[in-house]
Parts: structure tokens; sequence; C-alpha cells
């Protein structure tokens, strides 16, 4: 059988793995043709360690021809090249969900996609339990939110930081609005919070919570979607972003697979 054409952008950890998890054989229906990233020397490097074609841009991974390009880089490359990407017929799978807050893109994307007969697969990055809460959304007027602890050490270069935190003895609130509004201060912190969004009732009603904890390693996400007669609530403690890379892994397994989880 004709293997599948796979790009990705992003030359960092995160494609790293996906790039890695490809050469120790896990997703064999796919060919790595191209890499991209923001630093050509580290792109030249990976893609000379997996035998496939460092990209100078994405013009340049787009003439390749992939059938899926495996997003890994940022919320600004999404909304850069995810039209561009889909007009050419390329499906694409999107690792900052954060992008999607925006639901003028989002809905702009989600034309364009149609009209070219492609699709955007969404990772669930470092949360999961997306068909739950889709699911709990469907049976009725839901509520969603996410609550997530982080140590304050993680907040450090961004607007919730401050000096206090670093010597408080006790969990502090830093943040609570919508995912939009999360996203908008944290770009690059809270795609999960978006990507809950998008499988429950969308950014601007979904409640997000954020808290610094004193010492803490890692992040923990608690999503919860209620309706009348159910609540679904997933919880999810990682210390390593690697969570992330795999769960793009995950989708290109599914795509392929005869049983999809």
């Amino acid at each position: 059988m004709k293997k599948l054409r796979l790009g990705i952008i992003g030359n960092g950890y995160l494609g790293g793995i996906i790039a890695g998890a490809w050469k120790d054989g896990l997703l064999p229906e796919y060919e790595l043709v191209g890499i991209v990233g923001r630093t050509k020397e580290k792109s030249d490097a990976l893609a000379e360690e997996m035998g496939c074609i460092s990209c100078s841009g994405i013009d340049e991974l787009l003439e390749l021809k992939p059938d899926y390009i495996a997003e890994a880089a940022s919320v600004a490359s999404v909304r850069d090249m995810a039209e561009k990407v889909l007009c050419k017929g390329s499906n694409l799978i999107v690792l900052s969900i954060g992008a999607f807050a925006d639901k003028e893109f989002y809905e702009k994307v989600k034309e364009t996609a149609q009209k070219h007969n492609t699709r955007v697969y969404i990772a669930s990055g470092a949360v999961g339990g997306f068909d739950v809460l889709r699911t709990v959304t469907l049976m009725g007027e839901a509520t969603a939110g996410i609550e997530t602890r982080k140590g304050p050490k993680s907040l450090k270069n961004t607007p919730l930081f401050e000096e206090r935190l670093m010597t408080d003895k006790e969990r502090s609130e830093v943040f609570e609005g919508n995912a939009k509004e999360a996203i908008g201060l944290l770009p690059t912190k809270v795609n999960v919070a978006v990507a809950t969004s998008l499988a429950a009732v969308g950014p601007e009603k979904t409640k997000v919570n954020i808290h610094s904890v004193p010492g803490m390693v890692g992040d923990d996400h608690k999503i919860t979607a209620e309706v009348e007669g159910v609540k679904a609530v997933v919880d999810i403690y990682s210390s390593t972003s690697a969570i992330a890379g795999w769960s793009v892994v995950a989708v290109l397994q599914n795509i392929v697979s005869p049983v999809v989880f």
C-alpha cells in the first residue's frame, strides 16, 4: 500500500518526538518527507537524522505534497499557515490550539477545509477526554471549565507573575476568566484550555481558573463538563511537555487505524 506523505512544522523538542516516533517505526503507514522550523540549522540537523528534506519555509514543504502536516511550533505559526496548507490539499494536525480561540479565524479555517475537502485534527496536547466532553455538551445546555495548577516558576515572564508568588506558602488564584481571555494573556501556556473549550462549549463560555502552587513541578489540569444528570471530570497531571508531542503521534495512528479510540 502506498504510504501517506507526512511533513512536520517545528524542529524543537515536540517536533523531534513526532519525527523520532516515525523513525522508531511507530508510524509505518507514513513517509516523512520534510521538516520546517524557525531555525534552519536545527531543521537541517533533524532532517539529516531522519533522512528527509529540510525545508526553508512552508511553501517548500507544501511542494513535497504532504498528505498530512503535523504542527508543533506556535500559535503564530498556525495563524500564518493553516489556510495555505488546507488550500494546497494537505490535512493539518494542530498542537498549538490557542490559535482557535479567535472565533473568526476558527470559522475561516473550517470553511477553508470544507471548500478544499481537507481536515484539521486537534491534538489533545497535555489533556484528554475530548470524546466525553463532546458527548456531555451534545446532551443539553452544558457548563464546562478547566482548573489549572502550576508552579510559580512556570508563570515567570507572563502578565500573571508576581514576585510574591515565589515566597507564598499557600496556593493562590492568579487568573479567573474564560478560555479566550486566558490565551490572550498566555499564548504559549494555556493551549489546553482552548482545546477543552472547542470540545465543549466554546472559548468564551469555558471557565478558566489558574492557580500558583508553591513548590509545584509540572501542570495539573482538572476539566469538568456538566449537564443535568451527568458530570464528567478529567484530571491530568504532567511534569513534562512530552505528552503533547506524543498526542500528535496518537492522532496520526488513529487516522490510519481500522479501530479508532
